[in-house]
């Protein structure tokens, strides 16, 4: 038999045994096991040293991540930043005073305001003011308020919406 494969015994020997017997079988060659009552003349082999830690076995690996995690944090904080900017940069675009004096100048010398004309709808019947009323108040009732000031508020104008659903006759705007 050779030194890796498993042996049987009649007689299964204790986790100790067993190692004192390997550790004999490697110092000896390939010697018969020794009589149960027997001790090793060898001693025992020392045992292995103990792991390292995962944190201490890869330790070049932790600033690398530290690295790589800022790096990423940062391009995030970068790329938010210029949207912001970019999108403000286009709502409000830069104008000189002489530009803006020059513009306000042309537009009040050349021509008068431009007004846009009113136009004159025919008023809506009473009978559709009311059903118009009525599923505004259903709405309202729906809203749930987030305080008291809010809530104050649509009762008030539920309020309001009951007092006109109820009335004869409906103000003209």
């Amino acid at each position: 038999m050779s030194e890796g494969e498993p042996k049987l015994y009649t007689n299964k020997p204790r986790k100790g045994q067993h190692k004192q017997l390997q550790g004999q079988q490697k110092s000896n060659g390939f010697s018969s096991p020794p009589a149960m009552g027997t001790h090793p003349t060898a001693p025992p082999p020392s045992p292995p040293p103990p792991k390292e830690p995962f944190v201490r076995r890869y330790k070049f690996l932790w600033p690398m991540l530290l690295v790589v995690n800022l790096a990423v944090g940062a391009y995030l904080f970068t790329r938010t930043k210029k949207k912001d900017t970019g999108e403000e940069e286009q709502a409000a675009t830069p104008i000189s005073k002489k530009d803006a004096t020059a513009h306000v100048a042309e537009t009040s010398v050349s021509s008068p305001p431009i007004t846009n004309p009113v136009i004159k709808r025919e008023p809506i019947p009473e009978d559709q003011q009311r059903e118009l009323f009525k599923w505004i108040l259903e709405e309202k009732r729906k809203v749930k308020p987030k305080d008291a000031e809010e809530k104050q508020r649509i009762d008030e104008e539920k309020a309001l919406l009951k007092k006109l659903i109820r009335s004869k006759s409906i103000p003209s705007i």
